[in-house]
């Protein structure tokens, strides 16, 4: 029996994706081990730390299938962490060369660049996912971009919008967050090497251990910083807050796409897959799976980011525990990101709009969504304050007797005087009063570089 989604062979598509939980196995993790272990060999052996043979001899040696993986789980259980085990091992891969793995190092350089090499590859996976997203987002807010439906506020009719207008509103964050990680990639995708306490004293007091770090660098296509940060860990703060971000954005997607699908809306449906968001009791159902999944993975995310603030404050130079909650904290919110991202793409590549109900609904307040336009309107002739208290009480008057605004106003002779039915009924269509809508959503779609 799993103990977590993630592991679970029936939710973990729910929380996470195949290819995500590739870069985070055990396999990926060990061989990113290795991988940081033979490209340090490599940088140590250009700069002329160790003689050039024998990073050839361990890049060629060493490698994950010719570990004894039981032993190497026994012995972590024992040490605490997995280096001291994996360098045991492929140092005897890799016979007289051996004695030059792990020259220098201490277990966080070689555990924490392994990380950066997972999260390289998973950031990534991430852009690609959200690039997709960004791509159904930008066809609907083109598509409807003039498509009426109603702006709520406090879930109330508010203002006249466009769905692509809401759709480009959801597609601007989306762009945001891609800018973000575009831009951490160079600040929070940093190679670690410090040796024991960070000063690199292990390599002399020369500057061959700064010439290693940034050959170190090179050799796997990480930043190197300007100092040791093993006990410094805004970048992994970041990345992992960027992640929760997304997913927070996601959220928000799904929200109102839930809010949209309830039968009393109507206006949206999730693709239809046969037997999707089907009930056991209740045949008629049709849940809005993706859109729910989406909604729990943001819940999720914001622990996982709260999770990594408290891994920021580590003691000294070496913590004492904050550094194994990122253990969880990391994988977790790459898989949460990447299952919400799919479930996104799935649901909005698919999504059913229902424009003819969406103007159903405009009507369901019988015109006193454009309340402000008749305001508006009417206000150079008379005030706006003034305006504002005619048309307040126009409105109550409609509330309370069920009638349309444009009838109650057809009633008030200043009204009348002052606009003309013909424009008092252009003041009270829904589709006259929409501002800037359609130009912002096609411009944020234009904007859009996938």
């Amino acid at each position: 029996m799993a103990t977590t989604v993630f592991d679970s062979s029936l939710f973990r598509d729910m929380f996470g994706t195949e290819a995500m939980r590739a870069v985070f196995d055990d396999r990926a993790y060990i061989t990113a081990c290795i991988d940081a272990e033979t490209a340090l060999a490599r940088a140590q052996a250009k700069v002329g730390v160790i003689p050039p043979e024998a990073g050839r001899q361990i890049t060629a040696a060493a490698h994950y299938d010719r570990l004894d993986v039981d032993q190497l789980r026994a012995e972590t259980e024992i040490v605490g962490y997995p280096i001291l085990p994996i360098v045991k091992q492929i140092s005897a891969q890799c016979g007289e060369a051996g004695r030059y793995v792990h020259w220098g190092a201490t277990t966080q350089d070689i555990m924490d660049t392994a990380t950066m090499i997972q999260c390289k590859s998973a950031v990534a996976i991430i852009e690609t996912q959200l690039d997709a997203v960004r791509g159904a987002l930008k066809k609907l807010a083109t598509e409807h971009a003039d498509t009426v439906t109603a702006g709520r506020t406090h879930l109330q009719h508010a203002l006249p919008v466009t769905f692509g207008f809401r759709c480009a509103v959801w597609l601007s964050a989306l762009n945001r967050h891609a800018e973000r990680l575009q831009q951490l990639k160079p600040r929070a995708l940093m190679v670690e090497f410090g040796g024991a306490a960070g000063t690199l004293a292990s390599l002399g007091s020369g500057d061959d251990g700064l010439k290693v770090r940034a050959a170190f660098a090179a050799e796997l296509g990480l930043s190197n910083p300007s100092i040791t940060w093993h006990v410094a860990r805004d970048g992994l703060a970041e990345i992992v807050s960027t992640l929760a971000a997304i997913g927070g954005s996601l959220g928000k997607i799904a929200m109102d796409v839930m809010m949209m699908c309830a039968s009393e809306f109507g206006e949206l449906a999730e693709p239809f897959v046969p037997g999707r968001g089907a009930s056991s009791t209740m045949p008629q159902k049709r849940n809005p799976i993706s859109s729910e999944l989406m909604f729990a993975a943001a819940k999720m995310l914001r622990e996982r980011a709260a999770l990594m603030l408290d891994a920021l404050m580590h003691d000294f130079e070496r913590a004492t525990g904050p550094w194994h909650l990122e253990w969880s904290a990391v994988p977790e919110s790459f898989m949460l990101a990447a299952g919400s991202l799919h479930q996104a793409h799935f649901m909005l590549s698919g999504l059913t709009v229902d424009a003819k109900r969406m103007r159903r609904n405009l009507d369901l307040t019988g015109g006193l969504i454009v309340a402000e336009a008749v305001m508006m309107g009417l206000a150079p002739a008379i005030g706006r304050q003034h305006a504002h208290d005619v048309v307040y009480e126009a409105c109550k008057e409609a509330i309370e007797k069920g009638e349309t605004l444009l009838a109650v106003l057809s009633r008030h002779q200043e009204i009348v005087a002052k606009l003309g039915m013909d424009k008092l009924a252009q003041l009270t269509d829904p589709a006259g009063y929409l501002g800037a809508a359609a130009a912002m959503a096609r411009s944020v779609a234009q904007e859009t570089v996938l």
